[in-house]
């Protein structure tokens, strides 16, 4: 999810940064025996953006890349440019989760006029959501804070020494697809852009907010497992049409629905390895992937254990990504 930001980290949420939910910590896992009659795998260079639901993907993908398959799975933390960039150099095979990107599209996918090294491998099934949240508290007792007309109202509110005589409104990681500097200009709103640093420090200064009862407007997504622990309230923006968008110094309309794929590296989809047969076929939903996401995130479990209790739990759904791999479950 991204786009450009400036970084301003919260004292507040500062020491949750260091609780940082990201287990994933690069490296590889290695299978040292080829499962029988399955193709010759190989290296499977996965990267690992900066969000938890991201990495339950990639972690679900690659337990079963490697047991099943005999794959070397290599998990690298890249950000989403990054990781594009290294279709082109063999670095990076495999996105599991992208979050639009035209302008990366545009740049690396023939069929959008790119390079050709990055080709699209579906869809995952999981339905993205970006928007504009405030703890539930603030809707019950500001019952039109949701219509984006009133923001500036209550801008008094949200005011920080990060935004002076402004509302402070919080982004995320710097990487993350994000309009908000455009939508606050372009609508002529008294809010300040501070960017928290990371996905773990915009989620507990949410939680804290709500735990508090203190004001907070910001930057938010689904699928994302802490909803169900805190089911914040979506801002109404201006509804998006087609098209809206399409100049990021101009955007005054709410975010699209984002129906996320997989992005593989042109080399990596003619290669022959059942792991790219894996990565087409798999698919799962929005419950799902919260679910993975909670395991690591809420119950602390390492990213593999937490893929490998999914598996063992979802055979089904399992069989049928591994079909035309050569191997059953």
């Amino acid at each position: 999810m991204r786009v450009k930001r400036t970084q301003a980290v919260l004292a507040a949420v500062a020491a949750a940064m260091a609780l940082t939910l990201s287990a994933c910590g690069g490296g590889s896992i290695q299978n040292a025996k080829q499962p029988a009659g399955s193709k010759d795998c190989g290296d499977l260079n996965m990267a690992v953006n900066p969000w938890v639901g991201y990495e339950a993907n990639a972690y679900v993908v690659g337990y079963i890349a490697q047991t099943k398959l005999g794959c070397t799975v290599n998990y690298k933390d890249l950000d989403e440019q990054v990781s594009w960039k290294g279709f082109g150099n063999g670095t990076v095979d495999v996105v599991i989760e992208n979050w639009g990107h035209p302008e990366l599209q545009k740049k690396y996918m023939a069929s959008k006029g790119g390079d050709g090294t990055a080709v699209d491998a579906g869809l995952t099934g999981n339905d993205g959501v970006i928007g504009w949240y405030v703890p539930p508290w603030m809707k019950d007792k500001y019952p039109d804070i949701t219509d984006w007309h009133n923001l500036n109202k209550y801008a008094s509110l949200f005011k920080t020494p990060e935004s002076g005589d402004l509302g402070t409104f919080y982004d995320g990681d710097p990487g993350f697809v994000t309009n908000d500097e455009a939508l606050v200009k372009n609508l002529n709103l008294n809010y300040k852009v501070v960017f928290t640093g990371s996905e773990t420090a915009l989620i507990e200064a949410f939680r804290k907010a709500e735990e508090n009862k203190t004001p907070m407007i910001g930057y938010f997504y689904e699928p994302q497992w802490f909803l169900a622990e805190v089911p914040l309230v979506k801002v109404n923006l201006p509804k998006y049409t087609p098209g809206c968008d399409s100049d990021p110094t101009k955007v005054a309309c709410d975010y699209p629905p984002y129906p996320l794929n997989k992005v593989v590296s042109k080399d990596f989809a003619d290669s022959g390895s059942p792991a790219y047969t894996l990565v087409k076929n798999f698919n799962w939903n929005n419950d799902d992937q919260n679910l993975v996401a909670k395991y690591i995130a809420q119950d602390q479990m390492d990213p593999e254990e937490a893929a490998k209790k999914w598996v063992d739990a979802n055979q089904d759904k399992v069989n049928a990504w591994l079909k035309g791999t050569g191997v059953t479950s």
